[in-house]
């Protein structure tokens, strides 16, 4: 965790945030400014940066957050007509929040290719 990351600070509870999941390592909540009907982020409870950041000790945390994140998706009954799942990494990516995070986005038909 860092001080001045926003994604730290709502994990720790300091920043409100409409929670979806929590357990000892993600966090999954819904988006403030959504691109979507439904959209909500799952991040891990520990500080990484970004994908570019994540060593082979990150491999199963990689995978329970992708788990975790359909898991989400298909309780809010996205699985019935799809969903993305987005990853951005470093600024040419839109990435914009410097810890690891990943989007989930449905209830709207999404366009290919997406930037």
């Amino acid at each position: 965790m860092t001080d001045s990351c926003i994604f730290c600070k709502i994990i720790n509870k300091e920043i409100p945030s409409k929670t979806i999941f929590e357990d000892e390592n993600l966090f999954a909540f819904h988006d403030i400014a959504p691109q979507a009907p439904t959209h909500f982020l799952v991040i891990p409870k520990k500080h990484i940066v970004d994908i570019d950041h994540t060593s082979g000790e990150d491999k199963a945390l990689l995978g329970e957050i992708l788990f975790r994140a359909a898991e989400i998706a298909r309780s809010l009954g996205l699985n019935k007509e799809g969903f993305r799942i987005v990853n951005n990494m470093g600024e040419l990516g839109g990435q914009t929040v410097f810890h690891l995070h990943f989007h989930v986005l449905g209830g709207r038909q999404m366009k290919w290719p997406p930037g």
